[in-house]
């Protein structure tokens, strides 16, 4: 319990390891919330680096995730009205060329383009509920396209499906609509089309207004300093990624007791 109150310290605050290492040196309210006390030995940056490799190996970051999850539902803060599904890039090092002809760049890393930007790192795609907690999430390299994993995020969803319109395939709404579930898919152009039609643009604004939400955690965890990985590969990526998952689920629940007291 302790080192994971030591993880999300870092993650709310945006701190590296050492830097980790020496608030809780100095402050007394990160001793006190993560439980030493003034004489206890503080962990050092390198069993930081050794727990993070212990729960990788262990498959904890799914385990945590859902942990965290199913205490939030407990305190019944979760909204069961729809899922909104949405994709953030998190930008990796492209690398530099070393004189024997190898690269720097992380191999897991793959490089895409949006709105005619390129960028190379990796993709964390979420579903969330209408309470803005983060309820599901694949992680991939950034060229899986924002589509590829809608459908394993809303498989059990029974009430609607809110997202933009990257999401839009005609197959994917008939298959909703057969399960009785809404299309909050907002509408893209079919090619040859030269404009929405009426009833889409009123569609796209009325789902546009509900599905900004599902940005929300994205922008929490890169106020939280997530703006960039911090590792090589998949796998480090990925559990860091989930961290800061927890870090801003956590963070979105305390808004939402106080709002309710």
């Amino acid at each position: 319990t302790l080192m994971l109150k030591c993880l999300m310290l870092a993650k709310w605050f945006g701190l590296s390891d050492p830097q980790l290492e020496e608030c809780l040196k100095d402050r007394f309210s990160f001793r006190r919330f993560v439980g030493l006390s003034l004489t206890d030995d503080t962990p050092d940056e390198t069993t930081f680096v050794v727990f993070r490799r212990r729960l990788r190996q262990a498959g904890m970051d799914r385990t945590l995730f859902d942990a965290t999850l199913k205490h939030l539902e407990g305190q019944g803060l979760l909204v069961k009205e729809g899922t909104m599904v949405d994709a953030m890039i998190v930008e990796a090092p492209r690398g530099k060329k070393r004189q024997d002809g190898s690269s720097t760049r992380d191999a897991d890393a793959a490089y895409t383009v949006k709105h005619g930007r390129t960028y190379h790192g990796y993709k964390g795609h979420i579903a969330a509920d209408r309470s803005g907690i983060v309820t599901d999430y694949r992680f991939s390299a950034a060229n899986h396209h924002d589509s590829r994993y809608i459908d394993e995020l809303t498989e059990k969803e029974k009430e609607a499906v809110i997202a933009d319109s990257a999401y839009s395939d005609e197959s994917r709404r008939r298959r909703l609509r057969s399960r009785g579930v809404i299309d909050g898919i907002c509408y893209k152009r079919n090619r040859g089309q030269g404009a929405l039609h009426e009833f889409q643009e009123r569609w796209n604004r009325l789902v546009a207004r509900i599905r900004a939400l599902v940005e929300h955690p994205f922008a929490r965890m890169r106020q939280m300093g997530y703006r960039r990985v911090r590792y090589r590969g998949a796998r480090r990526n990925e559990l860091d990624f989930v961290l800061n998952l927890i870090g801003q689920n956590v963070k979105r629940s305390l808004f939402l007791r106080t709002r309710a007291a």
